[in-house]
Parts: C-alpha cells; structure tokens; sequence
C-alpha cells in the first residue's frame, strides 16, 4: 500500500480481574510522580502549569488496564475508550526524534495518549541486531510508560509481506517483550503491521502461533493482529473483511487493523473500515492525511471524514509519523530532531499542526 523506507540522501539514523486489578494498581503507583505534572486527559484549555491539579491523571493512570469488549476497546472499569496517539518512524532511522523532549511534547503539549514503538523487521531493522533493537524499543516503550501514556509495541514486518518468513525472529521478541512487561498494564502488542501478497489463512496461521507466545508471559494485554493487503481487510488486494468475519483467529482479547491514507483511499475503504467495525474489533495503528506513500498534498477534508467515523464509533488511531523525514506525512518540519524545541506548531508541517489539534481536542 505504502512505501516508507528512505532513501540514500536521507539521514541513516481475558483474563482475571484480580490481575487486571493488581496492573491498575501498579500503573497508578507507578505513574503518581508523572501525573502530577500531567494536565487532564483531553482537557479543552491549555495545559496546566506544573504542578497540576491533584485530581489530574494521565491516560494510563485513569484507565489501567485495557480489554476488549466486545467491538470495542475498555478500560479497567469496563468503559469503551479509544486512544489518540502517534506512531514513530523506524527506529533504526529516526531514534534521534523520540527523545525526553519529544515524548514530553507529545504527552503534555499534545496530550496523547499513546505512542506506536515501530521496529522494522527488515530494511536496517532488528534482523541486524536483535538485541540492540529489543533493548532500543523497551527504552522507547518505558519513556512512554513514564509520561503515562500507553505503548503500542509494532513488529514492523513490511518485505516480505508474508509474516511467516519472520516467524522466529517475531517469537523471540514477542516472548522478549511480553516478559518485560508481563506485569504493567501499559502496552499493546501489534504483531504483524502489513501483510501483503499473503492469503488471510496464512496471516491468521502466523497470528495463532505468535498469540501464545505473548500470553505465556503476559496474559491480560490486548494483540493487535494485521490484516491482509496492508492491513486494509483485504481492499487493497480485491477482497474484504469478509474473509476475517467468516474466519476470526482463534484467540480472545484481540483486534484487527486497518491502515489508510486519505488522499489515496477513499469510499471503498472508509465503508469497510465503517462495516468492519461494526463486527470485529478494530484499531487503526497506522494512517496519514497524504497518498499511500505518506507523501504529497494533504486531503484533510478525506481525513476529517475518517476521524468523525471513528470517534463516533470510539477506534483507537496512531498517526504516521513523528519524525522530520521530508516527507509531507512526517510531522516536523526537516532538522527538528537536531535541534530541543518541540513543543507548539512552529517546528510542525502542516499535517503536524492538523493532527496535533486533533489528538489535544
């Protein structure tokens, strides 16, 4: 669907309540220092001058752990939510813009409520260093965990498109991950962001046997399983969600995900996306307001519509990206991350800008 790689010019850079309980109350301990300094979740006025209110919490705080009910994604209390986030761009190129700074901005400035850790499989990713991108993405998903807000940790699989042609390399750091934080309320598990030129058989086959590495450590957290054709349900390729309807992995406690960019998909996928979600549980990990390659003019009109549909219907989203690429999907503008300000639009392009009035209202 989209090509995100760089080029040569660019810088090379469920379970039982008593657990869901006992991880609530290991959240909220965790974060009392953090919410202290935090202004309310989706507050309408500006942020709060430190220190906040003692009544103020952070996402993670109020909500404790996550599970799925039913179509939808709920909080401790069994209340459905959706989190407004951003997704980073591979780490192996863009470290150096999820830093202190950024993740303050992103959690204060923009008041989100997760971010998206995206280690690519390939491409100078984690195949070239497996620990080294396993320690990189611990230490991006504790920085997120220290601001209060959730993780969603992305196993970035994009060529090959089967994610069976990685599976060892996924059961090892699934079984990584899930044993760091077997114990924390904090994260969410998408383990195969972009299937293609796959048969929905063989995604679900590879979901079926990742899922349980994931619960043999970590039990309660919600998985994030990718569709066919660049997580569109199969649109991209000529299908539907259908083929997911008629024959859902067999594991509970989990969503399916659907990816779009504004400009390049329109009716035929925002009417999947609206019929998909009123059958399977849904959460758009991945989408941007340019064409499939995250480039080009921005269709914010298209995108409004997605947003609409998906706050009426309470679907999680993360946006691509938060880096300076020089692509227009990248929300700061080129040279950001060299520098220490992150906070207000002026370091944003103008997708910056859109988005972040979106996630803080």
């Amino acid at each position: 669907m989209h090509q995100r790689t760089n080029p040569p010019t660019e810088p090379t850079p469920t379970a039982g309540r008593r657990r869901f309980a006992r991880k609530a109350l290991l959240a909220a301990s965790a974060l009392g220092v953090v919410t202290a300094l935090m202004a309310p979740v989706r507050a309408g006025a500006a942020p709060a001058p430190a220190p906040a209110s003692p009544t103020a919490a952070t996402p993670l705080a109020a909500n404790g752990q996550l599970a799925v009910c039913g179509v939808r994604l709920c909080n401790s209390s069994g209340r459905a939510i959706a989190l407004n986030g951003m997704s980073t761009h591979g780490t192996q190129w863009y470290a150096q813009c999820v830093t202190g700074g950024s993740l303050d901005a992103l959690a204060r400035d923009w008041r989100a409520d997760v971010l998206r850790v995206s280690t690519y499989v390939q491409e100078g990713g984690y195949e070239t260093d497996p620990a080294g991108f396993t320690a990189r993405a611990q230490k991006f998903v504790n920085a997120a965990h220290a601001r209060g807000m959730y993780a969603v940790i992305d196993w970035h699989m994009l060529s090959p498109g089967d994610p069976n042609a990685n599976l060892g390399k996924a059961k090892t750091f699934f079984r990584a991950m899930a044993k760091k934080y077997r114990n924390h309320p904090g994260v969410l598990y998408e383990i195969a962001n972009e299937p293609s030129g796959v048969s929905w058989s063989a995604i679900k086959s590879y979901a079926e046997q990742i899922i349980p590495v994931i619960r043999a450590e970590d039990p309660d957290a919600v998985v994030l399983v990718g569709t066919r054709a660049w997580s569109s349900f199969g649109v991209s390729e000529g299908s539907n969600e259908s083929e997911v309807v008629n024959n859902p992995v067999n594991a509970s406690n989990i969503m399916y995900t659907f990816h779009f960019y504004a400009a390049s998909h329109r009716e035929a996928y925002l009417s999947t996306l609206d019929r998909a979600s009123d059958k399977l549980p849904v959460f758009v990990t991945e989408f941007g307001t340019q064409n499939y390659s995250g480039e080009g003019a921005n269709d914010f009109a298209m995108s409004q519509r997605y947003l609409d549909l998906m706050k009426r219907k309470k679907i999680s989203w993360t946006n691509w990206n938060y880096s300076d690429d020089h692509r227009s999907g990248a929300v700061f503008k080129t040279g950001t991350c060299s520098g220490s300000n992150w906070t207000g639009t002026g370091v944003l392009k103008e997708a910056g800008v859109w988005i972040r009035d979106r996630i803080r209202n």
